[in-house]
């Protein structure tokens, strides 16, 4: 069973990785990426990483799952970034 404070790791991941969602939107929608910064995303990119590997030894449900999410939605993000330079 999950337990309460899970539960408000669960709401707070998908609040902050559902925060991606409109940039890799809009890049997709609009063939352009040209405002984004590869160098900002690259490194959220690792960071994000890094939290997963935490979240792996933590067990923790919330922690994996939202990065798992972020990790897909950054990159994306980076992939249109690189093909619609």
């Amino acid at each position: 069973m999950i337990d309460s404070i899970e539960i408000i790791g669960l709401a707070a991941a998908i609040l902050t990785t559902s925060a991606y969602v409109p940039q890799a939107y809009k890049a997709w929608k609009t063939k352009s990426a040209g405002s984004v910064s590869l160098t900002m995303y690259l490194i959220m990119l690792t960071g994000v990483v890094l939290w997963l590997i935490y979240g792996i030894y933590l067990n923790s449900l919330a922690m994996i799952l939202a990065n798992i999410a972020t990790i897909v939605l950054t990159a994306i993000i980076i992939f249109f970034k690189l093909k619609y330079k």
